[in-house]
């Protein structure tokens, strides 16, 4: 595979991922993101304490921006981290 092939193929996959992405954001109420990752959830709960050393969510049906999971829809996840973690309310939907 060459690296025209590679740069082709990975344009394709993040086409389809925003692609995805713009369907389903209607359906979440936040937006999560760290330094690794770009999360949508329904529910976000605050699950460390300000004195701790990580910074921990729990995230509830959550779907994940990650070009190279097969599956993106989660129904939970904790993430934690160090550095920070951004969590944004969403304008409900305009219909």
């Amino acid at each position: 595979m060459s690296s025209e092939d590679l740069e082709r193929f990975e344009a394709e996959i993040e086409l389809a991922l925003y692609t995805e992405y713009r369907d389903v954001i209607s359906m979440f109420k936040f937006v999560v993101e760290t330094e690794r990752r770009f999360y949508l959830a329904n529910k976000v709960e605050r699950i460390s304490k300000p004195s701790d050393r990580f910074i921990e969510y729990q995230l509830t049906d959550c779907w994940v921006w990650d070009m190279y999971r097969k599956t993106r829809f989660l129904t939970e996840v904790t993430v934690a981290s160090t550095r920070g973690i951004t969590v944004e309310e969403l304008p409900p939907p305009v219909l």
